[in-house]
């Protein structure tokens, strides 16, 4: 019997395919990226939104909220919307309480309208559930379409405009004056003279890119005040404090009030023209367009966002939403829901840091509101500024949120100012069935309400 020679062992140098679960949930591969740069990515992200840890509970906190449960929830609500982003749209976004909507909550719904935080709790709630709704039909893209792009750029600049008031006047930058409604404040005293040098750290800082620059400069703050015996050291980590305060505390039959109708328009517009643009603009970013166009998982996406707000709101804290800081991340190589998925687990982790958390100044966090403010009125650069019946539409919605302390009230006085000038104009074609109603809306609540 003839013996057979073994065969030639021929070398194998294609690179190993990666078949972890990791691969399996996230396919890394087919986004050309690796685990390691997706968890860069996310310590990036996390980063540049890790501010809000200690903005969101000082916010919180003027509307009546346990400080260390709205910070539990603040970071539980982030963890879950980004978890859910991660692994149901594997986009490398993070979410978290939504800047300008948590002052909105805290300022106008509480402190001028008069209701309490369960109501407005139950409110974002409501608004969630709607969000979800609309992201579920092609309802959606009726509403978007049907708003004119003029008032979606105003309505987040204006937001912008009233959370740099807020930031002003929490600082004592600006104060009331029985003369002239309002004024600048003494900037001999530390907390203003403070909280302006937090604001110029973070331009100066932002300006060189320097990686975190809105929490390097909290930071500085807060030492330069404990060094002036302004703050008191409590410590820096610890058992998380109880969510039990906040835990299902919202009044959801509270909300149904006609007078609480602007109110959850003005969560779900705001929400979803920001969650829209957000969303787009990172898309771009980490390459999740395809070649026709379309953009990968953006239904996933939409309906991520809005299920966390209805998380958010049982947890207790305002409409959670997908934050343009995670275009940092997505620069860092960030291209998978691994990098979400990264960002809520550092969510979780900061939890434990309560003390440090509790230290954190009001005039510190209040130079954050004033540079995130800025960043958001950037959108009025894309208005038509040459068509009037444009431009003064979004210059009364811009311009009416912080003068009337009112981001509904900024919403509908914009609406109606743009639907009077297209039917005044001749150009009553322009002026969507949508916009209409809502217009017909928004005058009758001043009327009757």
């Amino acid at each position: 019997m003839e013996s057979r020679k073994p065969e030639a062992q021929t070398l194998d140098l294609s690179p190993p395919s990666r078949s972890g679960w990791l691969e399996r949930i996230f396919k890394l591969s087919v986004h050309g990226t690796t685990v390691k740069t997706e968890l860069i990515a996310g310590l990036t992200t996390f980063i540049t939104m890790a501010y809000i840890i200690f903005v969101n509970p000082n916010i919180m906190a003027d509307a009546g909220i346990d400080h260390g449960a709205a910070f539990v929830a603040t970071c539980i609500a982030a963890a879950l919307g980004c978890l859910l982003m991660g692994l149901y749209a594997n986009w490398p976004v993070g979410l978290a309480p939504g800047m300008g909507l948590n002052a909105f909550f805290t300022y106008t719904v509480v402190g001028t309208m008069g209701y309490n935080w369960e109501t407005a709790l139950g409110a974002v709630f409501i608004s969630g559930v709607l969000f979800m709704f609309l992201t579920l039909s092609r309802v959606r893209e009726w509403l978007l379409n049907s708003i004119p792009v003029s008032l979606r750029f105003a309505m987040g600049a204006g937001v912008g405009l009233f959370l740099g008031l807020i930031g002003l006047k929490t600082a004592g930058i600006v104060v009331d004056s029985p003369a002239t409604l309002i004024r600048l404040g003494s900037l001999r005293e530390p907390g203003p003279l403070l909280a302006a040098v937090c604001f110029l750290m973070i331009a100066v800082l932002s300006y060189h890119r320097v990686f975190g620059a809105i929490l390097i400069s909290i930071i500085a703050v807060t030492l330069a005040g404990w060094g002036l015996g302004l703050v008191h050291y409590n410590g820096v980590m610890s058992t998380p404090p109880s969510l039990a305060p906040t835990w299902m505390a919202m009044d959801v039959a509270g909300v149904f009030n006609i007078s609480m109708i602007s109110v959850v328009l003005a969560f779900l517009f705001v929400h979803m023209f920001d969650t829209a643009g957000t969303l787009m603009g990172v898309a771009q970013r980490a390459g999740l367009v395809k070649a026709d166009g379309k953009i990968e998982n953006l239904s996933r996406a939409l309906k991520a966002d809005s299920a966390s707000s209805v998380f958010g709101a049982m947890v207790g804290v305002p409409p959670v939403t997908s934050y343009v800081e995670s275009a940092a991340g997505v620069a860092a190589g960030g291209r998978t829901g691994l990098t979400a998925v990264t960002v809520g687990v550092l969510f979780i982790a900061a939890m434990f840091f309560a003390p440090l958390a509790g230290m954190i100044p009001a005039y510190a966090t209040a130079g954050a509101l004033i540079y995130v403010a800025m960043l958001m009125m950037g959108g009025m650069a894309h208005i038509e500024w040459d068509e009037l019946t444009e431009s003064i539409p979004a210059i009364v919605t811009a311009i009416m949120m912080p003068l009337t302390f009112s981001v509904a009230d900024g919403i509908a006085l914009g609406f109606i100012t743009y639907v009077v000038l297209k039917a005044g104009t001749g150009k009553h074609k322009e002026v969507s069935v949508s916009l209409w109603v809502l217009c017909a809306i928004f005058i009758a609540k001043f009327i009757f309400l």
